[in-house]
């Protein structure tokens, strides 16, 4: 009996730990992002992995326009998952510079500084309110046992960030953005 005890103990002791370095990292970012620290923000955040989130939210959101107007077939499906990625690539790289990102999280400004374009606006992680630790817990989402996703305010149009837990802690590793700005994004596009 004392090892079912000490065990079940053993394991809350992990749970709590594990859940408890997600929420320090989660404040971690806040403040980076609050304090505009864009060097922390970076080493708080897996870009190819936030890269990779906003490509798969671009290619998605052109192949459901292209859908509406027509049927598109397996091999444009796959022609356009294959080609257009690169092409998707290229655009979320834009955004993903430490500039972009920084702007993006702490004012919730989806822009590309160097072409100076704006696509819309998202709720900001730096407005996001971590003292309530029950509201905090009711947005997050579990995706994995290693990935969580933190929604960043109430409605559709508010996006979501998402956390994975890689090495020793936790990083940003994907934005996903309100549809209404990802459709402003698929509109600027290069035509094909």
């Amino acid at each position: 009996m004392k090892w079912i005890v000490g065990i079940l103990a053993a394991v809350l002791v992990c749970v709590v730990v594990y859940i408890g370095s997600a929420f320090v990292s989660v404040l971690a970012l806040v403040s980076a992002v609050r304090n505009g620290d864009a060097n922390q923000i970076m080493t708080r955040t897996d870009i190819p992995r936030v890269r990779h989130s906003l490509v798969d939210q671009l290619i998605s959101a052109y192949l459901d326009r292209l859908g509406q107007k027509r049927p598109v077939r397996p091999i444009e499906r796959m022609a356009i998952n294959t080609l257009g990625t690169s092409i998707a690539d290229d655009f979320a790289t834009k955004l993903t510079t430490p500039e972009n990102l920084s702007v993006l999280l702490r004012s919730g400004t989806v822009r590309n500084a160097a072409d100076n374009i704006s696509f819309g606006t998202m709720a900001s992680l730096a407005n996001f309110d971590a003292a309530n630790i029950f509201a905090v817990i009711g947005r997050i989402t579990p995706v994995k046992p290693v990935e969580f996703s933190l929604t960043l305010g109430p409605g559709e149009n508010a996006g979501s960030i998402s956390m994975h837990f890689e090495g020793t802690a936790w990083k940003l590793s994907g934005i996903t953005l309100p549809p209404r700005v990802i459709a402003a994004m698929v509109d600027r596009l290069p035509a094909r």
